[in-house]
């Protein structure tokens, strides 16, 4: 999905290095749907495959972030009597999965409601930012079904694993503060001042940190603290350090500390990482 005419249910656009992807059904309190999850990973591929974008913030338009599955909407993208083949995934997955397979890192901005699948489509996110009139719910226990979004796996690593119960297993919807005091959020602005405070986090990750050092970064917290030992991640480590002599954002990374002016970073998140990382013989 290259143009933004093709894109019914978000928004895509590029401006300093950022990229806003925006959910766009503000008429439905963006109700969140199948087309919505399959333009969502289509605007996500758009911005890794950009080399000049460095950074995504993603939002909603209107009042709400986004209230969850568009239930008027009628249902799954198979049939509900054969039910979906084996390879089906459902739709907020379809997010959060390509969001932690970013090489960029992902800033989430979220204003008012965030329910069911409009908080779990965050949690893979690098950071979420919220403004003190969000509301948010795992509202699932509630309607009869289940935690999607793979948020079974993420909540409990943000917030632990007796807050990820209460919240989940309640089904209660919660404010801002109880988010932010939790973890679930990493500050709180006034609505007005969203935006403006996601922007400029993502300004100073532009200017200021390497495209590569991101993306494996990202990856070896996301993988890697899983494990149940520090060994293999000590030996992966190893393999990086031992790399940075013939990495050139390495030296310029040294230089600009050195001489005190802003880096010029040239290694590419996309085509630049090494070759001996393990997830990048991933499909």
């Amino acid at each position: 999905m290259g143009d933004d005419s093709e894109y019914t249910e978000i928004t895509y656009r590029v401006a300093d290095r950022i990229a806003t992807v925006a959910l766009n059904r503000p008429q439905a309190r963006n109700g969140y749907t199948v087309r919505m999850a399959d333009e969502l990973a289509a605007a996500f591929d758009r911005a890794d495959a950009d080399e000049d974008v460095r950074v995504v913030v993603l939002t909603g338009e209107g009042p709400d972030f986004c209230v969850g599955a568009d239930l008027s909407q009628g249902g799954f993208d198979f049939d509900a009597e054969t039910g979906p083949g084996p390879e089906w995934q459902e739709p907020a997955g379809r997010c959060s999965k390509r969001i932690f397979a970013m090489d960029k890192p992902v800033i989430a901005a979220i204003h008012g409601a965030a329910i069911g699948g409009g908080i779990t489509i965050t949690l893979s996110a690098d950071y979420r930012l919220a403004a003190t009139d969000a509301r948010f719910g795992f509202v699932f226990t509630r309607r009869g079904i289940y935690p999607e979004g793979a948020s079974a796996w993420y909540l409990p690593r943000l917030v632990g694993l007796g807050r990820a119960v209460d919240w989940m297993v309640s089904g209660r919807v919660f404010g801002a503060e109880e988010a932010h005091t939790a973890g679930l959020v990493h500050s709180l602005h006034e609505p007005g001042e969203l935006l403006d405070a996601a922007y400029a986090l993502a300004a100073d990750l532009a200017a200021n940190t390497a495209p590569v050092s991101v993306a494996v970064t990202r990856q070896l917290l996301y993988r890697m603290s899983g494990m149940d030992s520090p060994l293999p991640v000590h030996e992966l480590d190893s393999k990086l350090i031992g790399s940075i002599t013939r990495n050139p954002d390495a030296v310029e990374g040294v230089l600009s500390f050195l001489q005190k002016r802003p880096p010029e970073f040239r290694l590419r998140a996309g085509a630049d990482q090494p070759d001996f990382l393990p997830w990048r013989r991933e499909s």
